[in-house]
């Protein structure tokens, strides 16, 4: 693989904007190349003596006249021989940080501007690395202070919840300390201590003696002192911190509209519980910040030794010396406070949260690689190749009984046809996310950090085809045993086994769902119950990206949870054997058959209310208005539905003309970004991932054109003459989780461009503890 690919593969995509332009790079020397290429066939003299002897000052890049040039190891500011080619400097600039030039000594040759503009970009380059570098440098280091102070308060904690009487002992002997400056904390403790409970001491000696992250950790080594030279207890810092615990329940919730939610500790083992896992939840995205950094360290500073091989490859030089010389003695090279604190975090993770086992600790700060099974291909096809057998032995079965003119036809259209249905939107909504998840990977977009999967566990679109297969597979066979529309004569009704097939099959599929075993993807199942739960229980919950894409996708899925109320009537209310129902004669099952409508767009509604009292964002409001008009377009639908006349047919109508457009217009510009007049590609935005712009035109023109079929189906315009009023109904829904689909891939590229603008490739994760701002001795 050539490094240009490597390098992209291995970035980090949200940091992008923040690598060397390799590839740009690259270019300049093809400049310079095709231009010595040229040259060399022209025959002309490669060298003119009247431009070597010019002064080397003629060529001096100008960089203000209060700039201070510092020179370091390697880089002279005279040249020592005539085989020099260039001359690095840092210049540093008042009111700015310090930069590096280079000055090219070779500009008088033929071709030399051609190289003097590879220079300049290529300090440009540098520059902005170690300008994004230092500052990301120095965010850790904070996030460390701050996870020092937040290690001190755990400990402390761990020591009050476990060992209450050691507290009161350790404070009394602090009080009658010696003034013996060399005597640490931890040693006051085992002299003070010993002779009592000698089990109980050892453990709080060893939590005393590990310290906490800050402690042990800090990058100049030093211990926080009094006055008297004497490290403070760890155990005070608790009159100065108070629990700061996301409520995670409903109730906690509804008790966080009552009391406020940073409470004091009340010393439990609950929060303590609590504090670990969250704060441990942090270490561990804290450590794969630290691994990122380091990884664009290295890329960088060898994408800078691979562009100048290069140049010294194509004009004979031997320039890369001294730039590598520079470099390494450049922030971005000889700095190591990423290094130190990934040593001391391990060690402190290790220590704290693993107790001390560094295989176990290991594992968790650096889980294994998904790796790719060969069984998982080979199932897919298999599944695949079955599916497609068994729509053909279905097709040739209809064609072969004349099935689509039985008189039991529109019997088994109203009463299993919608059965089977709900397992045909599923399987469409599977492969159209399998698809959105090989176009996710292809265009880079990082979409398990955005929807915030476990690292490892998210799955890919092999794993996503394979589960839609197999689900296909069981409906389509369960389809083909259950094609029969005949009574039996004797009976006048269906054998019970073959038409409790449909029942059987929902009861697998929630049963794989629910399964607490660790198979079948469990961490991904547990993931969709607990976003599918939190968008139930809205606004209960705090919303979260992956919450409201979910109850984004149910939206366009009320057919199907329609078919699952009708499984209930049918199978709880309805003579199966014989394949009728009186579920459309009940007021209640049409009550409901609105409420299930409504349901998804109910809990959008709820998230976006709740998104604008805690974000402030006035967006969310009116994203929150869109779902109330969808809302009261469905119910003016049903209101006609029931009492028909000219008034409630055209509160229906105008209803769902304007949902539609609001709808629209919100899909466009506000969730895909698109349609900015003033952008760098008109009409759509600055930064798009696919290149060839026209894709998004057809995007643009096919979700309006769907948006209208869910207006008709709003509407019930009337439908083709040649279909059963339920296939049509199936197809529309289809159709609108075709949309979705389309919806879905855009959406998501949005979310990732604006991620990668505001440099977010990590997940803000809170932190357990809250400290007084007014304690500064902490």
């Amino acid at each position: 693989m050539k490094f240009g690919r490597e390098l992209a593969s291995q970035m980090v995509q949200e940091w992008q904007d923040a690598y060397m332009d390799y590839k740009y790079l690259k270019t300049l020397l093809k400049d310079v190349l095709r231009f010595r290429q040229k040259y060399a066939l022209s025959g002309e003299a490669t060298s003119r003596t009247s431009s070597l002897h010019r002064r080397v000052s003629l060529y001096r890049a100008f960089s203000g006249l209060t700039s201070r040039y510092t020179t370091f190891k390697g880089s002279p500011r005279a040249r020592k021989n005539e085989d020099e080619v260039i001359l690095v400097s840092a210049v540093q600039q008042e009111g700015s940080e310090s930069c590096y030039q280079t000055m090219f000594l070779r500009s008088s040759e033929e071709g030399g501007e051609y190289e003097l503009v590879f220079f300049r970009r290529l300090d440009d380059e540098f520059n902005k690395v170690v300008k994004f570098y230092k500052g990301k440098v120095q965010e850790v280091k904070m996030e460390a202070e701050e996870l020092s102070k937040q290690m001190d308060a755990l400990i402390a904690l761990r020591i009050r919840v476990d060992k209450p009487s050691v507290e009161q002992n350790y404070a009394q002997e602090i009080k009658f300390e010696s003034s013996d400056a060399s005597e640490s904390a931890p040693a006051t403790v085992v002299a003070t201590l010993n002779g009592t409970n000698p089990g109980l001491h050892m453990d709080v000696i060893q939590e005393l003696e590990l310290g906490t992250f800050g402690y042990e950790n800090k990058l100049d080594n030093e211990d926080k002192k009094d006055e008297n030279g004497f490290r403070p207890p760890s155990l005070q810092v608790l009159d100065h911190v108070k629990i700061n615990v996301e409520p995670d329940t409903p109730v906690s919730t509804l008790k966080n509209v009552i009391m406020n939610s940073k409470t004091d500790l009340s010393f439990s083992k609950d929060e303590l519980r609590k504090a670990e896992e969250k704060l441990r939840h942090v270490f561990i995205e804290f450590y794969r910040k630290l691994r990122l950094l380091k990884s664009y360290c290295f890329l960088n500073m060898l994408a800078l030794s691979k562009i100048l091989k290069k140049y010294d490859k194509i004009t004979s030089r031997k320039a890369s010396k001294s730039y590598l010389e520079m470099v390494d003695n450049s922030y971005l090279g000889s700095s190591d406070e990423v290094n130190r604190l990934i040593e001391k975090l391990e060690a402190t993770f290790i220590k704290h949260f693993s107790n001390g086992n560094r295989r176990k600790g290991m594992n968790s700060l650096k889980p294994q690689a998904k790796k790719e099974r060969h069984r998982i291909t080979f199932f897919l096809g298999l599944f695949t190749g079955c599916s497609i057998a068994l729509v053909v032995a279905i097709i040739v079965a209809i064609h072969g009984r004349n099935l689509l003119k039985h008189e039991g036809r529109g019997q088994y259209m109203d009463n299993i046809f919608p059965l089977y249905s709900l397992f045909g939107f599923i399987v469409l909504h599977m492969l159209m996310y399998g698809g959105n998840t090989y176009l996710w990977r292809h265009f880079r977009v990082n979409y398990p950090f955005i929807f915030g999967f476990k690292q490892g566990t998210e799955l890919g679109y092999r794993e996503v085809f394979l589960l839609a297969s197999g689900i296909s597979v069981l409906t389509l066979a369960a389809v083909l045993s259950n094609l029969d529309m005949e009574m039996d004569p004797r009976t006048r009704s269906f054998e019970t086994l073959t038409e409790l097939i449909p029942l059987g099959l929902v009861s697998v599929l929630l049963f794989i769902t629910f399964c607490p075993f660790n198979i079948i993807y469990r961490s991904s199942r547990f993931f969709l119950i607990r976003c599918t739960w939190h968008c139930l229980c809205a606004p209960l919950y705090k919303v979260t990206l992956p919450d409201f894409f979910l109850a984004d996708q149910l939206t366009s899925q009320v057919q199907a949870v329609r078919s699952l109320q009708f499984y209930i009537c049918y199978y709880g209310w309805g003579d199966f054997k014989k394949r009728s129902n009186k579920c459309l004669d009940s007021d209640i099952y049409k009550i409901f058959y609105i409420v299930v409508a409504i349901l998804p767009f109910c809990s959008r509604f709820l998230q976006c209310l709740r998104r604008l009292v805690e974000e402030k964002d006035p967006m969310q409001g009116f994203n929150s208005l869109k779902y109330l008009s969808t809302i009261v377009a469905l119910v003016m639908r049903t209101v006609y539905d029931l009492r028909k006349g000219m008034f409630w047919k055209i509160m229906a109508a105008t209803s769902s003309g304007v949902t539609t457009i609001f709808s629209t217009y919100w899909d466009i510009v506000i969730d895909w970004g698109l349609l900015q007049r003033n952008a760098k590609n008109p009409w759509l935005r600055d930064k798009l991932l696919v290149s060839n712009k026209a894709v998004y035109f057809v995007a643009i023109v096919v979700n309006i054109l769907l948006r209208l079929v869910w207006m008709q189906l709003v509407l019930d315009f009337n439908e083709a003459p040649f279909l059963h009023r339920r296939a049509f109904v199936a197809i529309v829904a289809c159709l609108e989780i075709l949309r979705r689909g389309i919806w879905n891939f855009f959406r998501l590229e949005n979310e990732h461009l604006n991620n990668v603008g505001k440099y977010r490739a990590f997940k803000s994760v809170p932190l357990p503890f809250n400290y007084d701002d007014d304690d500064k001795t902490v």
